[in-house]
């Protein structure tokens, strides 16, 4: 399953997304955690020195690897220079699996291990000073993205992406590609202001959007994310003596969470797998393709001197039981 953490700069959408990874870790399902937000703290949230963190490979650093390796023998895709974030797979392409080992996964994903339980890290990378002025940071998103389009996942495995905060997201396609949106917002008018910019556009694509509410302090604070986003909200998570150890660098072991803030992780680990009887792939690919269409229209077609509408594969459909090509 596919899984998006957003909210605005400050709401603790990284610490939130830190916590369910360390979650689903704990019950022993396999988890690709992605940090794709504009200022890198994932590693951090989750165990890595600073100095660690930094030593973490960039996906953009491995654009041109991972677009060879998924275009495979897609015969629709004249040369991975063609490739752009949104291109979208079709007969021939290699796809990426959360279990199996591949190249892809050998350049740009590390191991981390969260009290004896193993995930896969990976980063878009930090916005280098010679990116200053002259690039946007959806050219490091961009790796995210075409990994997401070529991603088959199935029940009982994950990919957590933490996102770059507010709603910069909906620059491209990319908030169309999860199973489950969650929100974290503070009880406060700023802290839920993103989510009217979300909902919006996720109501327009289909897309499965709760707030989780954090930093809640009383009934007081539940009763005004009521009232500000109705039953989108799904829980709240308040003060963490085990978050503040983190925070500090040491943490506890896990299973010594505050109890009140493992159930709201479990209702979130609810919700995740219940949305899996909603999936749908057809509009999942229908939506990859719409993206794709304005990207090649927009810039892509003179960025790379080709149609790039070519590369759509109108017969196929992205699925679970897709069998990926050697």
């Amino acid at each position: 399953m596919k899984i998006a953490f957003v909210g605005k700069g400050g709401s603790g959408k990284t610490t939130l997304s830190s916590l369910f990874i360390r979650h689903l870790a704990a019950t022993g399902a396999p988890v690709i955690a992605v940090d794709a937000d504009i200022n890198q703290h994932l590693g951090p949230a989750l165990g890595l020195d600073e100095a660690d963190a930094a030593r973490l490979p960039a996906l953009g650093a491995h654009l041109p690897l991972i677009k060879d390796y998924l275009r495979g023998s897609n015969p629709r895709i004249a040369s991975a220079d063609t490739m752009i974030k949104t291109t979208p797979p079709g007969e021939g392409s290699r796809l990426l699996r959360v279990r199996e080992d591949n190249p892809v996964y050998d350049a740009c994903a590390r191991p981390l291990e969260l009290d004896g339980a193993t995930v896969r890290l990976m980063v878009t990378g930090p916005f280098t000073e010679a990116d200053l002025g002259v690039a946007c940071y959806h050219s490091k998103t961009g790796a995210v993205e075409l990994c997401l389009n070529h991603l088959v996942d199935g029940r009982d495995e994950y990919a957590v992406v933490d996102m770059t905060a507010g709603s910069d997201s909906f620059a491209s396609g990319m908030f169309t590609r999860f199973d489950m949106t969650f929100l974290v917002a503070e009880p406060t008018r700023k802290g839920v202001s993103v989510y009217r910019q979300y909902s919006e556009y996720a109501r327009d694509f289909g897309v499965d959007l709760k707030v989780v509410g954090n930093k809640v302090q009383g009934q007081d604070d539940i009763d005004f994310l009521r009232e500000q986003v109705g039953d989108d909200l799904l829980v709240t998570v308040g003060h963490s003596d085990w978050v503040r150890a983190m925070e500090k660098g040491h943490p506890p072991h896990f299973a010594r969470l505050e109890e009140p803030n493992r159930r709201s992780l479990q209702a979130l680990h609810e919700a995740v797998d219940a949305s899996y009887e909603r999936r749908d792939w057809e509009r999942y690919t229908r939506q990859m393709v719409h993206f794709h269409l304005k990207n090649a229209q927009s810039w892509g077609n003179e960025r790379t001197g080709a149609d790039l509408a070519a590369q759509v594969d109108p017969d196929f459909v992205l699925r679970e039981q897709l069998v990926t090509p050697a």
